[in-house]
């Protein structure tokens, strides 16, 4: 049994923008920063108030950073295999996790599940709840199959748009998964949306504390935190991630710029993501 009980988005940002970050986005989520730790300091836990932590911050010791998922569940080493026969790489096997990287590039962790539970509320009207993978059209259809296929438990739905597919999880967990097709034959990338019950609102909020707008669409806008990392406030329900009752709108997410290797986490002379999953709590 493979299934997946709970999940956290990384926040991966340049270590040397690593407290800049930390404070940005500690003050759009509610939470407070914990305890820094790793073998260079470079990883630490967005802590909120009665709930269970899904949010962590690692600075990467080369590129701009980007986003990736921990996969919490019972069995690493089973479902480490199972991905890997679905078409997933192991880049490495530290017994107590593993990191893998998807079809298309995507780097993710299988972690232990520490008993996480409690879902962290909507804060000032807004929750980071989305990881969103940017893939070239050519590995689009085989990192839709491979994400489907291991993610059983998740709902797995072609967007009305043949560019986008969602897989939305059991309501319990906190972090749901988007992909999309870009139009451009480029190395995959990650990046993080909120979702906003006001995008405006949330966009003032997030500038007052440094943020940056660079771009709006129908239903989103796209910003870069202090550091300069791409993201997106996107108008979906954040109670449940999903587009507001009733609404015939579709949610089209922007691609941000591809400033080189985004997606990649685990780097030459670090220990990587194992010590975020060998230090998962606060």
């Amino acid at each position: 049994m493979r299934q997946v009980l709970w999940a956290c988005a990384f926040i991966d940002r340049p270590a040397d923008e690593f407290r800049t970050a930390g404070e940005f986005w500690t003050a759009v989520t509610g939470t407070r920063l914990s305890e820094v730790r790793g073998e260079h300091k470079e990883f630490a836990t967005l802590v909120p108030d009665g709930a269970d932590a899904c949010l962590k911050l690692q600075g990467v010791a080369s590129g701009p950073g980007g986003a990736h998922l921990d996969l919490c569940v019972d069995d690493v080493p089973e479902f480490a295999e199972a991905a890997r026969r679905l078409g997933a790489e192991v880049v490495a096997d530290l017994k107590t996790l593993v990191v893998l990287r998807s079809p298309a590039g995507q780097l993710f962790c299988a972690v232990p599940w520490r008993g996480e539970s409690v879902r962290p509320p909507v804060v000032h009207g807004s929750r980071l709840d989305q990881v969103c993978i940017d893939i070239a059209s050519s590995r689009y259809d085989a990192e839709v199959a491979f994400w489907s296929a291991l993610l059983p438990e998740w709902r797995s739905v072609p967007g009305v748009l043949p560019e986008f597919h969602v897989l939305a999880p059991p309501p319990s967990l906190p972090i749901r998964l988007l992909l999309q097709r870009i139009g451009e034959e480029r190395p995959t990338t990650a990046h993080l949306d909120l979702a906003c019950a006001d995008i405006p609102t949330t966009r003032t909020a997030h500038e007052h504390l440094g943020a940056k707008h660079i771009a709006d669409g129908r239903h989103w806008t796209v910003m870069q935190d202090p550091t300069g990392g791409t993201y997106c406030l996107t108008g979906r329900d954040p109670r449940t991630g999903g587009l507001p009752r009733g609404s015939r709108q579709t949610y089209v997410p922007p691609v941000p710029e591809p400033p080189g290797s985004s997606a990649a986490f685990w780097f030459s002379g670090s220990s990587g993501p194992s010590e975020s999953a060998a230090s998962s709590g606060t």
